[in-house]
């Protein structure tokens, strides 16, 4: 048997008797294409995945309730084995990936390499893809579940300043009170102490609630908490590892409420308000001293705040029910803050209000504020 020379597609070949057959070859696709390909079909899983948000429904009996506690099975018991945030680790990977990208691009294209540069861009649209895929797929899903309110039974949410100024007293007298039992043992407790306490109330809301079911639960200081000072960020959820990550250097009253803010996210409570108010209930249900009145005074901050907005008098003559200490604590935390204020800071703010709108949360950082929706509407009920 004989070959000739080969065509676009295939081979003539020769049998004994000298009749030509020819045979197909598979299309073989170029590098460009493959790529392009990759790209058409992300797209489409990202189309269909943003078919759900108008599904709460169905987010939430396959993905909530199915897929993200498979997830969560899976994950936490495996990355709870690190000590440090394997979370953090990644993002650091990241960022000196796209500086060495971004300067490799620009080698290319100096070097007037256009073909190579434009694999080199495709690639990093696939990444960018990829990414957004697996952050829905892993945590995402949650922000299109049904609201909190919905879950909770707290839908009545309706309320007048007076009904409000109630509630305000309310708190205050809370924190007044587990302020006055807090001594010098308690605010100088380690970090690892407050994580433990802040892990076990989560994890006996969890065990008290099936709206609030976790699988075991964990806290991280972040590697990144000294950047996290100037960018104003006491602590985050990274959906990509399923870790909750915190500030460990921020003042003391407020650690211990963020630590449950953040692993109230591993509940796949993705809103800020709904991880507030889950935060909250975990705090106060806590015999800890400390993070009792540390889930107070971010209930009450809260609180004073709406107030504000809507009776500025009223707001003015309730700051003096506070105790002087918790006013101190007040102070203190703003001071603390507003000494790491830069243009890094308000420019993250701009990115994650946007990130956030994106995300089902139409108002944005504002949506922080929305926990006393659902504080006026508990304490009602």
């Amino acid at each position: 048997m004989q070959k000739c020379p080969r065509c676009i597609r295939g081979h003539f070949l020769f049998t004994a008797a000298h009749k030509p057959i020819f045979v197909m070859m598979p299309y073989q696709l170029n590098k460009t294409q493959k790529r392009l390909l990759t790209i058409v079909v992300l797209a489409i899983a990202l189309f269909l995945l943003a078919l759900f948000e108008d599904h709460p429904a169905t987010v939430e009996r396959y993905y909530s309730k199915g897929l993200y506690v498979f997830i969560c099975q899976v994950m936490h018991p495996v990355l709870n084995l690190f000590p440090f945030s394997v979370g953090d680790v990644l993002y650091i990977a990241v960022v000196v990936y796209l500086i060495y990208f971004v300067c490799r691009l620009m080698v290319l294209v100096f070097k007037k390499q256009f073909k190579r540069a434009g694999h080199s861009l495709l690639g990093l649209v696939i990444g960018v893809q990829a990414g957004l895929l697996i952050f829905y797929l892993f945590w995402g899903l949650n922000y299109f579940r049904p609201p909190a309110a919905q879950r909770l039974g707290l839908r009545d949410t309706n309320y007048t300043t007076a009904d409000l100024q109630a509630v305000t007293c309310i708190i205050i007298d809370s924190a007044n009170a587990c302020r006055a039992r807090i001594n010098s043992t308690d605010t100088l407790q380690s970090n690892a102490a407050i994580y433990q306490t802040a892990i076990n109330a989560v994890s006996k809301l969890s065990a008290d609630s099936a709206n609030f079911r976790t699988w075991q639960p964990d806290i991280k200081p972040s590697i990144l908490t000294p950047l996290m000072n100037y960018l104003g960020t006491s602590g985050y959820y990274n959906p990509f590892t399923t870790e909750a990550q915190m500030n460990y250097q921020m003042p003391v009253f407020e650690r211990s409420f963020v630590a449950c803010h953040e692993m109230s996210h591993q509940m796949g409570y993705g809103p800020e308000d709904e991880a507030n108010f889950a935060g909250f209930l975990a705090g106060i249900g806590s015999h800890d001293r400390l993070l009792r009145y540390s889930a107070y005074q971010a209930a009450l901050d809260e609180c004073m705040h709406a107030l504000r907005r809507r009776d500025t008098a009223a707001n003015n003559e309730l700051k003096t029910h506070l105790s002087k200490a918790v006013r101190d604590d007040f102070k203190a935390e703003r001071a603390y803050w507003l000494s790491f204020r830069s243009k890094a800071g308000i420019l993250s703010s701009i990115f994650y209000d946007d990130y956030l709108k994106a995300n089902n949360q139409p108002k944005g950082l504002g949506t922080y504020n929305q926990m006393v929706l659902l504080l006026m509407a508990w304490y009602g009920k």
